[in-house]
């Protein structure tokens, strides 16, 4: 009886062990992830003159004279300064209408690529046959293709249609995307379909059973779509540097792709203001997020 009690606290211990082992390993990982974003967000508080001493050796031309030999790695400013956030926000509107430019571009692609996703996906999940078992398997071919392969053709299709330089050669090719649609189309064929048979028996229509059972269901698969959405073209460079041969047009996402050295300080300013709709939408919508991608369709 000892022996097995001794066994048994032996073998808790070790599980211990191993639980605080895997702690620090996922600490560790998190702190290395969240690094860059700590550093971005301290270093808009600083001020030009603090960051080129710390940093200087990085920012500075190769042939150039370096203000500092290392690099001052801190992430406690000497002096908080909003002098960025002042510049950026304030005195100097072109930050602002990239910002704007970026919110014109995605939210409109975010909502009508629901709404199309939506109801490719209760076509897909309602309907069966070797038909469109064959459009779905072109969906999926359509999502696994980078951006780039059709960005390409994208562009002939847009200067065909004399879309250049207009937010809709950015706005079909994001709302016709296949990502929601193959997402939701999973999410609806696990819904027990007697309901909906059910509901066609007491007399309800195609849109009724849509609006009314499917969608509700959908909702957590939905809200976790419009978050990836969001993130995914929240953060696009290649598609308006090719549409839009004006920079006005651009979003904030090039600008800080194009980051200038003697502007570093205001670039990391705009870089949290960039980053903080992602974070806030994120934050707000994890739930949501997981339920969509990790659980099964049921009706409660």
């Amino acid at each position: 009886m000892k022996k097995y009690g001794k066994t048994r606290n032996v073998r808790r211990y070790k599980s211990y062990g191993m639980k605080i082992v895997l702690t620090i390993m996922a600490g560790s990982i998190a702190c290395l992830f969240l690094m860059p974003m700590v550093i971005t967000v301290v270093n808009s508080f600083m001020t030009e003159q603090e960051i080129q001493t710390n940093y200087g050796m990085i920012f500075s031309e190769k042939n150039g004279r370096f203000i500092s030999e290392t690099v001052n790695l801190k992430l406690i400013p000497d002096w908080v300064s909003l002098e960025q956030y002042f510049t950026v926000l304030m005195k100097s509107p072109d930050y602002l209408m990239k910002l704007w430019n970026s919110l014109f571009l995605v939210v409109p692609i975010v909502i009508f690529q629901l709404i199309v996703g939506c109801l490719a996906a209760y076509g897909f999940a309602n309907m069966r046959g070797k038909g469109i078992a064959m459009i779905f398997f072109g969906y999926i071919v359509l999502m696994l293709m980078p951006y780039q392969v059709t960005l390409v053709p994208n562009y002939l299709v847009a200067k065909w249609m004399n879309l250049i330089d207009t937010n809709w050669a950015i706005w079909f090719p994001g709302i016709f995307a296949p990502f929601s649609v193959y997402l939701l189309t999973k999410y609806m064929k696990r819904i027990p379909w007697e309901i909906v048979e059910a509901a066609e028996m007491d007399g309800a229509g195609q849109w009724q059973i849509f609006y009314h059972i499917v969608v509700p269901v959908c909702k957590g698969a939905i809200a976790s779509c419009a978050i990836l959405i969001f993130i995914d073209y929240w953060n696009m460079v290649e598609q308006p540097v090719v549409m839009f041969s004006n920079a006005n047009f651009h979003p904030l996402s090039v600008f800080l792709s194009k980051i200038q050295t003697e502007d570093i300080g205001i670039a990391f300013a705009a870089a949290v203001v960039y980053m903080l709709p992602v974070t806030l939408i994120f934050l707000y919508g994890e739930d949501y997020l997981i339920d969509g991608i990790a659980s099964q369709g049921s009706i409660k």
